[in-house]
Parts: structure tokens; C-alpha cells; sequence
């Protein structure tokens, strides 16, 4: 079966750290039971006041990724410049909220005007249709919606996106690439022309993987549940309903059909 994160109960265990009847969340496959060899990026859900599916989401590896992403990797600063590529995607609306509550200016872009109206955490929303790469110009980013230029960019789409962002850096800009979604599916990806900003605004980008910092998990559970219970973050999630549903979900993310995080509810729980 294809695998993915998910949110499960333990049906039984052989595995000290894991008891019946226990919640975890961790890659599970595509099914309604599944067997577990290695449960070492298996985590035990402690806190059952919040919704489960945030465990495959905000409280999950998004979140875990979206806090990495910005806090320790672009290290940002009261004032700064953020930009966010797939702002309404399950790490981007998290990243958009996280800076505007660090007292950044943010800018975000989706794929649609449906999406974009629906991120109301975000300051601004600019629409962009990177999927079919008919991008606003390098100068409508500058004169319009980042007049001072870009002190975070938080990549998820990258391609002709990232190309823009590179011509309207601010010196010692940060870059997180998180993502590339835009270049995926692609037989032969967009090229990168404007890689000689980093040089001459001493940039600095990095890529990154979530399961590198599973260690600051819970620091990152400090921060966020105190946000979510006082609402001051939120989440959006698109639920497709039965796993018989799960390949048309998949399916919709690459076309852009979800708004928020992706989940199927499998009902077994």
C-alpha cells in the first residue's frame, strides 16, 4: 500500500513504548489496519483535547516542519519582510501565522482567488498561478506588495517562484525551501536564472527535512497548543471523506483542488 501520515490507535504491541490501546501518530500505509516494524518516528498523543486529525497536520509533521522552517532556520526578526509561496497549504497558513504573530509584515500567495480569500491570518494574499507558470513580474512583487524588498522567503512551490523572489532579496535575506510542488510532476524542471542574488545580498538558503528535528518536537508541542486553545492560531483542513476517496484527494493536490491541509478520514478510530 502507499504510505503516509497518519493518525492511528494501537491495536496491539509488542513494543515496550507502545501499549493497546494508545493514539500515536507516524508514516502509516493506506489502509485500515497496518503493521508497524519500526515505530521509531512514532509519537504517543498525549493531548486528546484538540481535534485528532491536527495530529496529521498542525500537530504533526506540517507543523513540526512549518516551525523549523521559520523559527530556526530563517530566524526571523520583529519587522521583517516574509513571503509565503502556497500560503493556504498545510505548512504555508502556518508559517504566514507564525510570522504575523512575531510582528513580521507577511505576504502570501495561493494558486487561486478562492484560496487567497480564505486565509484570512494573512495581511495580504497575492494570486499567483505558478502551476501554470504565468507569474506576476519580479517588479509588481517590488512596487506593489514587498516595496522594501524580502527578508524571509519560506519556499513550498520553487521553479519560476523561487526565480522571482531571488531578484527582490534584502540583504541577508533567509530562505527555507521546504517545498518545490510546482516542479514534481515535471519531465524537466524550471531552471533557476537569478541565483546571483544570493551573492550580491549575502544571502543564505537552505533545504530541510522535518524528520532531522524530530527532536525539537516538543518544544514545538510547548509553543503551539497554548495557540491553538486561545485561538490566536488556526487551521484549515479539507476533509475527504473514506479511504476509497484517498487516491482522488491525492490527486487534487498536485491540480490545487484543496484548500488547507489535506486529510481523509478513514473512520476506524
Amino acid at each position: 500500500p502507499i504510505t503516509g501520515y497518519g493518525v492511528a490507535k494501537v491495536l496491539d504491541s509488542a513494543h515496550p513504548g507502545f501499549a493497546k490501546d494508545d493514539l500515536v501518530w507516524g508514516i502509516t500505509g493506506w489502509e485500515e489496519h497496518s503493521l508497524i516494524s519500526d515505530p521509531k518516528n512514532f509519537f504517543k498523543i498525549q493531548h486528546t483535547d484538540v481535534p485528532l486529525s491536527y495530529y496529521a497536520g498542525i500537530l504533526g509533521m506540517p507543523g513540526i516542519t512549518a516551525y523549523i522552517g521559520f523559527y530556526e532556520l530563517c530566524a526571523p526578526k520583529k519587522g521583517d519582510y516574509v513571503f509565503v509561496s502556497a500560503a493556504c497549504g498545510a505548512v504555508g497558513q502556518l508559517v504566514g501565522q507564525f510570522a504575523k504573530l512575531h510582528g513580521c509584515h507577511v505576504v502570501g500567495s495561493a494558486g487561486s482567488p478562492e484560496k487567497a480569500s480564505n486565509a484570512q491570518f494573512l495581511t495580504f494574499m497575492l494570486e499567483s498561478k505558478h502551476r501554470n507558470r504565468n507569474l506576476t513580474s519580479a517588479l509588481y512583487f517590488r512596487n506593489r506588495h514587498c516595496p522594501e524588498g524580502i527578508d524571509i522567503y519560506f519556499d513550498n512551490v520553487g521553479g519560476k517562484m523561487l526565480d522571482a523572489v531571488l531578484l527582490n532579496l534584502r540583504p541577508h535575506a533567509r530562505i527555507a525551501v521546504c517545498g518545490m510542488i510546482s516542479q514534481y510532476n515535471r519531465e524537466q524542471p524550471d531552471g533557476v536564472q537569478n541565483l546571483s542574488s544570493m551573492v550580491s545580498k549575502e544571502a543564505r538558503m537552505q533545504g530541510y527535512l522535518a524528520t532531522n528535528y524530530y527532536h525539537l518536537y516538543p518544544k514545538y508541542l510547548e509553543m503551539i497548543l497554548p495557540l491553538i486553545k486561545e485561538s490566536k492560531v488556526v487551521y484549515v483542513e479539507d476533509v475527504a471523506d473514506g479511504l476509497e476517496n484517498a487516491p482522488k484527494a491525492l490527486v487534487g493536490i498536485f491540480s490545487g483542488r484543496n484548500i488547507g491541509k489535506q486529510v481523509v478520514a478513514v473512520n476506524c478510530l
